[in-house]
């Protein structure tokens, strides 16, 4: 199940106003999206920026990824099923993204996610071509969910999708992306979204 909540039209998107709260939250990052805009970078950055007054709700089952998250980079993710997602998941804007999840109905948690091709890892050049969403929640979990039931809202933009010249410095920028995130999602208005409907 996929819902944008967009204030304009958008092909074969499935639009609502969302339910609560009603004060939509701004993003984290303005000051490093109006900067990345005058920069010039060639992204899909300008319409993350005209989305950031949305939500975007997703729900779909986890399944296994290519087992890097752990393992490569301290950060698992619960990889969402692309059959789950249609074929509107290579309509979705690519970027680094925050929110909130529940697994199974349990949560809701704290959520940053990447979704795009990880350039780093060459996705779109590897013999699996795949456009993921690779949400990693900040708790602790016992074991793996696989086959789980996964909702997340993102109501927050990080920063675009990019390269980066080294598996360290792809990590650096991952411990911030979830320091950006924790920081946002503790306040009043990233509280307010785990009261949406999307978790009742």
């Amino acid at each position: 199940m996929l819902v944008w909540n967009h204030l304009t039209h958008a092909s074969n998107w499935v639009r609502q106003t969302p339910s609560q709260p009603k004060k939509t939250p701004t993003s984290p990052a303005n000051a490093l999206i109006r900067r990345s805009l005058r920069e010039g970078i060639q992204t899909t950055i300008n319409m993350a920026v005209e989305e950031l007054k949305t939500v975007l709700r997703l729900q779909a089952t986890v399944v296994e990824g290519f087992g890097r998250g752990g393992k490569q980079l301290g950060c698992p993710t619960a990889n969402l099923s692309r059959k789950d997602l249609g074929d509107l998941l290579d309509q979705l804007p690519t970027g680094i993204y925050c929110g909130w999840a529940t697994v199974d109905g349990k949560g809701p948690y704290k959520a940053v996610a990447s979704i795009g091709w990880n350039p780093y890892f060459k996705n779109k050049v590897s013999l699996r071509i795949e456009k993921t969403v690779e949400p990693h929640l900040l708790h602790k979990f016992d074991k793996d969910f696989y086959g789980a039931q996964l909702k997340f809202l993102i109501n927050g933009y990080i920063r675009p999708e990019k390269d980066f010249k080294s598996l360290e410095a792809l990590v650096e920028a991952i411990q911030d992306d979830i320091t950006q995130s924790d920081q946002w999602l503790d306040t009043a208005e990233g509280k307010a979204w785990t009261q949406d409907a999307l978790f009742q």
